[in-house]
């Protein structure tokens, strides 16, 4: 069982930066994709970012690209997510996810949180104005 652990949330004001870690229990083949997906009350959960980390491919929701930003150590154990000129629209817990490496680029798209296997507890994030 892998275990999946979020670190890094708390406030910001709109147009200040904020790195989301996550950290896994252990690296294992059969999940070689990570995401960082988000929820908002009221509002379905959403994909933000993706890595395939056994290649280093990037994937990004429109919504984010451009002022987020995801990576990983080199030991590929824990992903990065860097958030810069933050909004108050990306309030939002912030959960680390990790599923198969098929569909990896695809798992910003709706239906994206269907195909997560494990997922972290989440870490809110939230931007005033």
């Amino acid at each position: 069982q892998v275990q999946l652990v979020e670190s890094g949330g708390g406030s910001v004001q709109t147009g200040g930066s904020m790195r989301l870690s996550c950290t896994r229990s252990t690296y294992t083949n059969s999940l070689e994709c990570i995401s960082w997906f988000r929820q908002a009350p009221g509002k379905e959960r959403e994909g933000v970012a993706s890595i395939y980390t056994a290649a280093g491919s990037t994937y990004y929701a429109a919504s984010v690209k451009g002022r987020f930003t995801i990576s990983q150590d080199n030991a590929k154990v824990t992903v990065y997510l860097q958030m810069n000129e933050l909004k108050p629209e990306d309030t939002a817990m912030y959960y680390c996810a990790a599923s198969a490496r098929r569909g990896c680029g695809t798992m910003v798209a709706d239906g994206g949180a269907n195909r997560v296997l494990h997922w972290g507890n989440g870490t809110q994030v939230t931007v005033s104005s």
